[in-house]
C-alpha cells in the first residue's frame, strides 16, 4: 500500500518546500527594503552598516533552511528504510508493559531529534553568532547546556508521551479531547516549573536590588496596580549578547526577569516601557487567551490524528505492527504536525491584536519616546529583520513589524503622515 508513503512525502515534503520558499522570498524582500531604506535604518536603529544586518539575516536563513531540509531528510530516511520499524519491533521484544515500551520509544525519538539538530545548533553558536559578535558561550558551556537539554528532552518526551499514550488507550474514542486537556495542564504547570526548575539549570538569577532601576520598576507596578516581589536579573550575557525580558507565572508564582544585556543596552525609561508592554499581556489576559487558542489548535490536530489511528490506515506502515499503538501515534502526530504551520495565520492574527494593545498600554503608562526607543534598541542591538514580506508575515509574525509599530505609536495622537510606505516607514 503506497498511499501512506506518498502522503508522508507530499504532506511533509510539500510543507517543507513551501515554507523554505517563503523564507527565501522574505530574505530577498528584506534585503531589498534594507537597501531602499538604508538611511532610515541607520538613523532609527543605529546600525552603521545595514548590509551587516542583511548579512546576519542571510546567514540565519541559510543555516535554518539547510538544517530543516537535512533534518527532514534524515528522519524520512530512518522511517522509510525500516530503521524505525526495527526499533519498534525490538522494544516489543523486551516484554515490557505497553506504557513502558511507549516511554522508551518517545525518549528514543527525543534523543534522535536532538542528535540530528545539535550539529546545526553548534554551527549557529560558534559560526553565525560568533561572526556577528553575539556569542559569548564557551565550548565547555555549550556541551554542558547540550547535555542538560538532552536530559530534559528525554524526561519530558517520556512523561508527556506516556501520558498521552495512556489517554489514547483509556479513552479510544475521545482521546483527542483528553489530549487537549493534558496540553492545558502541561501549559499551566510550565508557568510555574519553567522559571523555577528549568531555566535555573542554565542561568543564574539575582534579585534586583534597591536602586534606580528597582525603584523605577516598583513605580511602574504601582501605577499599573500590579504587585510582584520577585524581580530578577538573569546572566544572559554568559551565553549571548541578545537581550530580552519576560513575565511568567501566575498568582504568588509571578516572576519578572530582565536579561542583564537588556539592562546594559537600554535606559531606565526604555526598560520601563518594555516591562509595561509585557505587563499588559497579563492585565488584559492575553496569555490565557492565547493559551485557550493553543488548546483549540491542539484539539484540532489531535482530532485529525485520532481519525488516522481509528481508520487503521497506519497499521503495518514502515514496518510498524498493528499492536504498536505508541509507534502509530508518533506517525500520526508527525503527519498532522504540518497542519499546525498552515493554521498559524489564525493564531498570529489574534497575537497581532494583542501586541498592538500592549503597545498602547505601554505608552499610556510610560510615554511614546521611551517605547519607540526600546523598539529601536531591540532591532539595532539584535540585528533583527525590520522588514517582513507580507505573506511571510501572515504565517510567521506574531508581532507587527517594528516599522509599523513605531509609525503607529508616533502617530497615535495625531494625523497619519501622508507619505508612508508599505512597511509603515515615513517617506
Amino acid at each position: 500500500m503506497l498511499e501512506p508513503y506518498l502522503a508522508f512525502l507530499v504532506v511533509l515534503g510539500g510543507t517543507e518546500a513551501f515554507f523554505d520558499w517563503l523564507a527565501v522570498v522574505n530574505l530577498r524582500y528584506g534585503e531589498r527594503r534594507l537597501r531602499e531604506r538604508a538611511d532610515w535604518v541607520r538613523d532609527r536603529f543605529g546600525v552603521e552598516d545595514p548590509a551587516r544586518l542583511a548579512d546576519y539575516q542571510r546567514a540565519n536563513t541559510g543555516l535554518g533552511l539547510l538544517g530543516s531540509v537535512v533534518q527532514l531528510a534524515i528522519l524520512l530516511l530512518l522511517v522509510f528504510s525500516g530503521v524505525f520499524g526495527a526499533a519498534v519491533a525490538s522494544l516489543d521484544g523486551l516484554g515490557l508493559p505497553p506504557l513502558a515500551r511507549g516511554a522508551l520509544l518517545f525518549a528514543g525519538v527525543a534523543v534522535a531529534l536532538f542528535l540530528v539538530s545539535w550539529p546545526f545548533d553548534a554551527v549557529d553558536t560558534f559560526v553565525v553568532e560568533e561572526l556577528f559578535g553575539f556569542n559569548r558561550q564557551t565550548v565547555r558551556l555549550f556541551l554542558r547546556d547540550g547535555a542538560v537539554s538532552l536530559g530534559l528532552s528525554i524526561v519530558l518526551a517520556g512523561l508527556l508521551g506516556t501520558a498521552l499514550l495512556w489517554v489514547v488507550e483509556t479513552f479510544p474514542r475521545t482521546w483527542a479531547v483528553g489530549g487537549a486537556v493534558l496540553y492545558l495542564v502541561f501549559a499551566l504547570a510550565m508557568q510555574v516549573v519553567y522559571p523555577r526548575v528549568v531555566v535555573p539549570l542554565f542561568y543564574d538569577f539575582e534579585r534586583l536590588d534597591a536602586g534606580e532601576l528597582r525603584e523605577a520598576v516598583d513605580d511602574l507596578f504601582e501605577r499599573a496596580g500590579f504587585h510582584c516581589d520577585q524581580v530578577y536579573e538573569m546572566d544572559a550575557s554568559r551565553r549571548s549578547r541578545h537581550s530580552n525580558a519576560y513575565f511568567v507565572g501566575f498568582g504568588r508564582t509571578k516572576r519578572v526577569v530582565l536579561f542583564d544585556t537588556l539592562v546594559e543596552q537600554m535606559s531606565v525609561p526604555e526598560i520601563q516601557s518594555v516591562l509595561a508592554h509585557e505587563l499588559a499581556h497579563w492585565r488584559e489576559a492575553h496569555v490565557w487567551k492565547l493559551t485557550a487558542a493553543g488548546v483549540v489548535q491542539v484539539a484540532v490536530l489531535l482530532g485529525v490524528a485520532q481519525l488516522l489511528l481509528a481508520s487503521g490506515w497506519l497499521t503495518g506502515v514502515f514496518g510498524v505492527p498493528a499492536g504498536a499503538t505508541a509507534a502509530q501515534l508518533l506517525l500520526a502526530l508527525w503527519l498532522v504536525a504540518p497542519l499546525g504551520e498552515w493554521l498559524a495565520p489564525l493564531a498570529n492574527r489574534l497575537s497581532l491584536g494583542f501586541e498592538r494593545a500592549a503597545d498602547d498600554f505601554a505608552v499610556e503608562l510610560t510615554d511614546v519616546p521611551s517605547m519607540v526607543g526600546a523598539l529601536e534598541t531591540l532591532v539595532g542591538e539584535n540585528l533583527s529583520n525590520p522588514f517582513y514580506h507580507p505573506l511571510y508575515e501572515t504565517f510567521h509574525a506574531s508581532h507587527p513589524p517594528i516599522p509599523e509599530r513605531i509609525s503607529r505609536l508616533e502617530t497615535r495622537d495625531g494625523p497619519t503622515p501622508a507619505a508612508v510606505d508599505e512597511d509603515g516607514v515615513p517617506g
